[in-house]
C-alpha cells in the first residue's frame, strides 16, 4: 500500500511540474528535429516569428505554413519552410490565452491567435 501511495503521489508531482514548467504558458516550445509545425510564413521582414501547433493564421494577417524542425539551439529552432531554412525564437513573450491543451501557439509580438484567443504575456 505504500509503494501505491509513494508511485501515486510521485506521478501527480511529475505531471504538476511538467504542466508548470513545460506548458507554453511559460513561453517555452519544446521542439526536436524532425517535429513538424506550423509558422508564420511572412518571412525574414516580420518579427512575429509565431509557431504554433495547428494551422491558422498568423495575428499579422498571414497563413501559418507547415515547417519541419531542421535544428535545435539555445532557444531557438532553424525551421525548413519549402526550400528555405529560417530561425525562429523557441521561447515566445506571448502565448495562446487559450491553455496548454490547445494550439500552444507562441510569438513574439501581442495580438489575436489562429484560433481566436488573445494571445497572452508570458509568465
Amino acid at each position: 500500500m505504500r509503494k501505491f501511495f509513494v508511485l501515486t503521489l510521485t506521478l501527480v508531482l511529475a505531471a504538476g511540474a511538467y504542466w508548470v514548467y513545460a506548458g507554453p504558458a511559460n513561453g517555452k516550445m519544446a521542439l526536436k528535429v524532425g517535429d513538424e509545425v506550423n509558422a508564420c510564413g511572412c518571412g525574414t521582414a516580420c518579427a512575429c516569428q509565431t509557431i504554433s501547433n495547428q494551422k491558422g493564421k498568423c495575428h499579422c494577417g498571414h497563413d501559418l505554413v507547415k515547417a519541419t524542425v531542421a535544428k535545435v539551439g539555445d532557444g531557438t529552432a532553424d525551421l525548413k519552410i519549402g526550400n528555405e531554412t529560417r530561425t525562429f525564437k523557441t521561447v515566445g513573450k506571448f502565448v495562446c490565452g487559450c491553455g496548454d491543451n490547445c494550439c500552444q501557439t507562441i510569438s513574439q509580438s501581442a495580438g489575436k491567435c489562429g484560433c481566436g484567443k488573445d494571445l497572452v504575456a508570458a509568465k
